[in-house]
């Protein structure tokens, strides 16, 4: 467990400078997304051919079918999140795209039948309200803008994405990534062809960001984020995932100088206080409460 715990928080943290990433690039967010499902796809097949892997998935359909839609959803929440990006800054952005651990942790115990306890819900409701107070500002100032609209798609398409994903239980490791970013690139590129063509205009400054975040951040993250979220509970998975937001809002800081206001930084706390809280104490130390 140790060792996938280790895995799980690399990828965390790679995701974390996604945004960072990306703001480096002058593309839109479906290019980027479509640029980066590619070559990490790409990348992750080649990884999976030179190690003589097999597609032990083709033997169950079922879990086959829900990792595609796993991967689908994936692709459909990468593009909301950088249009957010690009909308209302890479802090705002990924602590609106992180209300999907929340969704999760809300359908667990009916899709999963996970135990619920005290814990669980105290940090459940910590993580709400600091939602609410780091978004607040921008909703009463703007508005329900698109920017903040994104963000929240973005983290409708998180919950299912590992919904699904934990849902194909047969199918692990690196083939569970390459299905997963295969179907992912496969979403992205219809929408692409269909909202401008296949032509998209990569300069030589775009070239190095669009490797780095195709190769390292997608195709090395999602392997570890993948081959090791199928043996945690998807509540652990949930509120574990917030050290993604955490670090993201570190990097913004220190690379775009974007800061976030008392208010904010107060609500960013309770996000990520809840999180562990729950995880950490809601093991087996405070009674069920289902």
């Amino acid at each position: 467990m140790s060792k996938n715990y280790t895995k799980y928080i690399a990828a965390l943290l790679l995701f974390g400078t996604n945004g960072i990433i990306a703001s480096f690039i002058l593309l839109n967010s479906y290019e980027i997304v479509f640029l980066r499902t590619l070559i990490g796809g790409l990348f992750l097949l080649a990884v999976f051919v030179i190690t003589k892997g097999k597609f032990q998935g083709l033997k169950n359909k079922k879990h086959l079918v829900y990792l595609l839609a796993s991967g689908a959803a994936m692709g459909a929440s990468w593009m909301f999140l950088y249009e957010a990006y690009k909308e209302i800054g890479v802090s705002m952005a990924t602590l609106a795209y992180y209300c999907g651990p929340v969704i999760v942790m809300a359908l667990a115990p009916l899709i999963f039948k996970e135990k619920i306890v005290t814990a669980k819900i105290i940090g459940f409701l910590a993580v709400l309200v600091g939602m609410f107070l780091v978004n607040r500002d921008a909703v009463m100032h703007s508005g329900f803008s698109w920017g903040l609209f994104c963000g929240l798609m973005a983290a409708v398409m998180y919950a299912f994405m590992v919904i699904f994903n934990k849902m194909a239980v047969s199918i692990t490791g690196l083939e569970n990534a390459v299905w997963q970013l295969g179907a992912s690139f496969i979403t992205v590129a219809i929408f692409t062809v269909i909202k401008q063509g296949v032509v998209i205009p990569v300069t030589s400054e775009n070239v190095l960001p669009i490797l780095l975040l195709g190769i390292v951040n997608t195709g090395i993250g999602c392997y570890l984020y993948f081959s090791s979220i199928q043996q945690f509970p998807a509540q652990s998975v949930a509120i574990w995932g917030y050290l993604e937001p955490l670090s993201a809002l570190v990097f913004s800081a220190i690379f775009l100088q974007e800061y976030l206001t008392t208010i904010q930084l107060l609500g960013a706390m309770l996000i990520l206080g809840g999180a562990a809280f729950g995880d950490c104490f809601g093991r087996k130390s405070l009674p069920r409460l289902f």
